[in-house]
């Protein structure tokens, strides 16, 4: 596939969905992930930890993208 896309559930009302994209380019594959929120209050209230959730956001491509190659 091109983009997996999911829900991210944390329990409230404020979830956003996450797209990862894949690009091949000149033999390398780019990944684009884009967030995104229902609101700007939702936005807000997840504040600025990005740098953080990194980590949690690759995490949940391992199993999708291990089932790919599979």
């Amino acid at each position: 596939p091109s983009a997996i896309v999911w829900t991210n559930d944390e329990g409230g009302q404020d979830n956003s969905v996450t797209t990862a994209s894949f690009e091949e380019r000149d033999g390398s594959t780019l990944l684009t992930m884009v967030e995104v929120y229902h609101s700007k209050e939702a936005l807000d209230a997840a504040g600025t930890g990005a740098a953080e959730a990194t980590h949690e956001t690759f995490g949940q491509l391992d199993d999708p993208l291990a089932e790919l190659v599979a």
